[in-house]
């Protein structure tokens, strides 16, 4: 891994320093992170299987993408960075809301994460970066949300859980809000 660093941030996403995201993790300081997920127009959400090289969590499924801005990086940009470099995917993203939250992630480290939330679509497949990520599947919002429930999430990274949980809470609140047309999204506007 290399040197990279992470924001580390107060409860109200106020810088305070920075510091080696390694040891921000070992520490389990508040940092900056973002979290994408991106839809189809079937309402299926794209989830990536991280490469198993990585230094947590390998081999495990996830968001679409999720990553921490750099220094002077403002998230927008960071979250439309990453999501190219790991994902080879270019769309436009939506911020929908930030929340903070904490998970042991194995190895010892511990995420805890002021975590702005975006959204977008995408009807193609991605280019993975086998450096990031290892695999991906389309999966019905539905499906991943009973599969949560049930516990049936031993292939998910910790953490994901309240990820998914939360923007599915989100996204409950304004389906109606959705324009669905022979089951496809065709505008996605909150």
């Amino acid at each position: 891994m290399s040197k990279e660093s992470v924001i580390l941030v107060d409860e109200k996403d106020n810088q305070i320093g920075v510091m080696p995201k390694l040891e921000a993790h070992e520490k389990g300081l508040l940092h900056r992170a973002f979290s994408i997920f991106i839809f189809n127009n079937k309402y299926q959400l794209l989830l990536q299987k991280r490469a198993i090289s990585k230094y947590h969590s390998g081999g495990l499924w996830t968001n679409t993408c999720c990553s921490h801005p750099k220094e002077g990086e403002d998230t927008l940009s960071a979250a439309i960075r990453r999501l190219d470099e790991e994902m080879g995917i270019k769309t436009s993203l939506r911020k929908v809301y930030d929340f903070i939250y904490k998970a042991k992630v194995g190895n010892s480290l511990i995420e805890h994460e002021f975590d702005h939330v975006f959204y977008g679509i995408y009807d193609s497949d991605p280019v993975l970066n086998k450096e990031e990520a290892d695999d991906y599947k389309w999966i019905d919002m539905e499906t991943l949300k009973n599969d949560i429930d049930k516990k049936m999430t031993r292939n998910l990274r910790p953490g994901v859980y309240t990820k998914i949980s939360s923007f599915y809470e989100w996204i409950s609140k304004y389906t109606q809000e959705i324009q669905l047309v022979d089951g496809n999204i065709y505008q996605m506007e909150f």
